[in-house]
């Protein structure tokens, strides 16, 4: 299978993203739980515009990282995997599979609880994680697992957008909802009537967040929304599309997220957290992430395969589908996303991020030893096959 070279990029891009991820997450864990403690903590909380910053980083700047997720959904949907039906299925049915599951064992341990909102915390697969882990396997790792993992990990996070939008979101302004949806559709329109200047769609989106945010609705739905505006067009290198995404790759990947990691997952870990794992909430968080996500991911793609909607790629196998969903156990930065939006007791909230901590830990490290020992041979680099 030949990569584009945007997709090749994006890989690259995200995937060095994860490891800074990772430096990321140790060093607000380390600062966390020194004697810089009360100030780090105080620095996200420091008010500009009315807001904190960790609040601008959540609801400002992950829009724009769900921009980038968008934009990579779309070029997908017009030119890439998910351009034919065939390929674009496996991926969907592993996405469903990998979402569903989780969410039910979760269910199944906190359903009629005040817990039961965090549902959707399993249910996401972190993208710069996730393909973070998987380059660790450098060239042993066939082309389309590293799509397939692409493609799966965005359509669950699209899934969890929509939920934030659906289940998380505050009460209803339909006045500024409608604003934001006319404004929507007016950079449709520029679309259509094939304006390719990026600046009108950023002002427009810049707008749109604005209501977005002040109708109810989260508003980094608007990230998502605005990249089907932007003209896809041939998909060449001049495209807006191919222009904005490529622009957005390395400020996302190397200040976006590791400023989200920064600011989120500095916990102090004391006993009461450690407690807190064992509760039905923790328990339900751990083992969706470890269990449910791979379980979901292969079961649903067999599903799909077995009834001939789908097919399994020629250099893909059912333990190589396995090993993949166990990457999709690391939840992370979405999982966090979503625990944040879903609970408001800082306990809890604290206690979700630990659950997530060790159940992401615990899934990619099963996936990444059992794609060593089931990935065998090394693949040739595609751009120097004599290497």
């Amino acid at each position: 299978m030949t990569l584009t070279r945007l997709f090749k990029e994006f890989f690259n891009s995200e995937k060095a993203g994860g490891l800074i991820l990772i430096s990321m997450t140790v060093l607000s864990l380390v600062l966390a739980n020194s004697t810089w403690q009360v100030t780090y903590t105080n620095l996200w909380n420091m008010e500009f515009g009315g807001h904190s910053i960790v609040h601008w980083i959540n609801d400002g700047l992950m829009t724009i990282f769900f921009l980038l997720i968008g934009l990579e959904l779309e070029r997908e949907i017009y030119k890439g995997e998910l351009s034919n039906l065939k390929n674009a299925s496996l991926p969907i049915f592993g996405a469903i599979g990998g979402m569903i599951i989780p969410a039910a064992i979760f269910l199944l341990l906190n359903f009629g609880t005040s817990m039961q909102s965090g549902a959707a915390i399993p249910m996401a697969t972190d993208i710069a994680f996730a393909l973070g882990i998987l380059s660790l396997l450098g060239k042993r790792v066939p082309s389309s697992l590293k799509v397939f993992l692409t493609a799966l990990a965005i359509i669950d996070d699209l899934g969890a957008i929509i939920i934030i939008a659906v289940v998380y979101s505050t009460t209803l302004s339909l006045i500024n909802l409608i604003i934001a949806l006319g404004i929507f559709c007016f950079l449709l329109l520029l679309n259509k009537l094939k304006v390719n200047n990026l600046i009108p769609y950023l002002i427009g989106g810049a707008i749109m967040w604005y209501f977005m945010s002040i109708s109810g609705i989260h508003p980094t739905l608007s990230g998502i929304m605005l990249a089907f505006t932007i003209p896809f067009r041939d998909g060449s290198e001049k495209s807006p599309s191919y222009v904005l995404q490529h622009l957005l790759h390395k400020p996302v990947a190397f200040i976006i997220l590791p400023l989200f990691a920064l600011a989120n997952t500095g916990i102090r870990i004391e006993s009461n957290l450690i407690d807190g794992l064992g509760q039905e909430y923790g328990l339900g968080i751990i083992t969706g992430l470890v269990i449910g996500k791979p379980l979901g991911i292969w079961l649903f793609s067999l599903i799909g395969v077995s009834i001939g909607l789908c097919s399994l790629p020629s250099d893909l196998n059912w333990r190589s589908i396995i090993g993949v969903g166990f990457l999709g156990g690391i939840g992370f930065t979405m999982s966090i996303f979503i625990d944040i939006l879903a609970y408001d007791i800082p306990i809890i909230v604290n206690t979700a991020k630990v659950a997530i901590f060790i159940g992401s830990l615990i899934a990619g490290t099963i996936g990444i030893i059992w794609l060593r020992l089931t990935l065998k041979t090394p693949i040739a680099d595609e751009e120097n096959p004599q290497a």
